[in-house]
């Protein structure tokens, strides 16, 4: 007999439906998810085909989401998994092993949107948002980037008064990652005053662009170089949002955007690490079915230098996971953890790339096409260095904030405050001889960055010798130490060095190579 269900009894059903895969086991859950991924990128569909072409096929999302991975996201009280960070982290691994661009959809919908929303939203919006996520399937994301204020988000110009009970939104946004797709948005804006003049603090409004005076009008989407799945593009703001929309800071809008940033960097290691490993996997298989000179690749001097800093940078990353898991959860405020934020950022994101651009130089030529994991991965992974803090600032805030805890402490030998400090205390002594000087308060920014670089990946061996305190496998952890080691004493020699060189910007004249033949 053929019947149809009552709109009640649908509602009932499907709640009883997320509730039951919301308490299952985790390991189920990504058991599950990794089936469809299979289904939708080996049988149904062709990832190759797909990574030449803009978005997704409607049935690649449909299936993945039909597991509801972004209850992993979500906390009990509203019906998801707890928001646990060990289980974010993991569902970002996972999927950045089969595609990166998945991967981010899901750190773009938990980082910049779910969980800010969760810990400063109104708890009377909450719950029919988080609803709809759950057995609607729906997207969120973030707006702060402007095209005239990118790092200079604290001067940007989109605005917001206050009439009648409602906040009005006036601006552009560019660069959001889901634009056009994300039913969604966390918006940042300044109010504005009676005399035109914006306020400097920053406040956050949820938009749902479904509702009535809270469209978005996407003017472009942009042709981005990779990361092809993911739509971007320039947004107008011109819309209205209840009072019961505007998040609720802790204290300032500007520490609860840091709050936000600190902590989705903190998460990066989750999407690093499935993307790290399967670049090492797929240089080693090739390494190892293929011969040059009558013999296996994996022979050659060379081809382990570059697959061990690969394995290395595994275990580098591997530890970044368990510290970030140790030190996020829901309710910790990171606005303070910028220097730890920024480290791992910076650091993880370089392995990224230099992670796929190993695997390319190894497997060769036909790496170099588009429709090649390994090609997409080099072009894919490349923005991580850019998005959410260029990491040319952040290795200098990095530095900023060394020189300000230094000053605070009245030490000014990088070694002996080392010694001293929670985050690289442990790694001291494994780089004694390189950082034992007394460190210029009035660097140049290019030093700054150089010097930035070193820390973070100082920071990032601290990690590594607390997770070698957990049991981890020594031969991984030694690999990792010496790969750190390598690197940092490569940075300190270019930071040693007196480099004040500037460009010449006349350098046309006189300098014909023709006239000189």
């Amino acid at each position: 007999m053929i019947f149809f269900m009552s709109s009640t009894q649908s509602d009932i059903s499907s709640s009883h439906q997320n509730a039951k895969s919301n308490t299952r086991p985790f390991a189920e859950l990504m058991n599950d998810l990794k089936t469809k991924m299979d289904l939708v990128f080996h049988h149904r569909g062709n990832i190759d085909q797909m990574g030449t072409e803009r978005g997704l096929p409607p049935f690649v999302l449909q299936e993945i989401m039909s597991v509801n991975p972004l209850s992993v996201c979500i906390k009990k009280e509203y019906g998801g998994r707890g928001a646990l960070t060990h289980e974010i982290l993991a569902l970002l691994a996972t999927t950045s092993y089969e595609s990166l661009a998945l991967c981010l959809t899901f750190g773009i919908n938990s980082a910049l949107f779910l969980q800010p929303f969760a810990k400063y939203g109104q708890e009377e919006v909450k719950a029919p948002v988080f609803k709809r996520f759950l057995e609607e399937q729906a997207m969120g994301g973030l707006m702060i980037t402007e095209p005239d204020f990118g790092s200079d988000a604290l001067n940007m110009q989109t605005s917001y008064t206050e009439k009648e009970g409602k906040y009005h939104l006036k601006g552009t946004k560019h660069w959001a990652g889901l634009t056009g797709l994300a039913e969604y948005w966390l918006i940042t804006a300044r109010r504005q005053s009676k005399t035109g003049d914006l306020q400097r603090d920053i406040d956050f409004f949820l938009v749902d662009v479904s509702a009535p005076g809270q469209g978005i009008v996407v003017e472009e989407i942009f042709e981005t170089l990779g990361l092809y799945a993911i739509p971007y593009g320039k947004n107008r703001i011109d819309l209205a949002v209840p009072a019961t929309h505007k998040l609720k800071p802790h204290t300032t809008g500007i520490k609860m955007m840091l709050d936000l940033l600190h902590s989705s960097r903190m998460q990066f290691p989750g999407m690093g690490m499935g993307f790290i490993q399967r670049m090492l996997d797929e240089a080693l298989a090739h390494c190892r079915q293929r011969s040059v000179g009558g013999r296996s690749l994996l022979r050659y001097d060379q081809v382990q230098n570059r697959l061990s800093k690969l394995q290395a940078s595994y275990t580098v990353c591997t530890a970044m996971c368990v510290n970030s898991t140790e030190k996020l959860n829901t309710q910790r405020d990171m606005a303070p953890h910028g220097l730890e934020a920024n480290a791992v950022k910076s650091v993880i994101t370089d392995f990224m790339q230099e992670a796929a651009q190993s695997a390319m130089q190894l497997i060769g030529a036909k790496s170099y096409k588009l429709n090649h994991l390994v090609g997409r991965a080099t072009m894919d992974s490349r923005p991580f260095q850019i998005f959410e803090g260029s990491n040319d600032i952040l290795y200098a805030q990095i530095t900023e904030g060394l020189m300000k805890l230094m000053k605070r402490a009245k030490e000014k030998n990088v070694f002996l405050f080392m010694k001293g400090y929670d985050l690289i205390g442990r790694a001291a002594d494994y780089v004694k001889d390189l950082m034992n000087f007394n460190l210029d308060m009035e660097m140049s920014q290019r030093k700054t960055v150089e010097i930035g670089q070193v820390i973070g990946r100082i920071i990032s061996m601290n990690q590594v010798l607390d997770l070698a305190q957990k049991g981890f496998r020594k031969d991984l952890i030694e690999g990792a130490i010496t790969l750190l080691q390598q690197d940092i004493s490569k940075r300190m020699a270019g930071f040693s060095s007196d480099n004040k060189v500037s460009v010449i910007e006349d350098y046309q004249e006189n300098s014909n190579w023709i006239l000189f033949v």
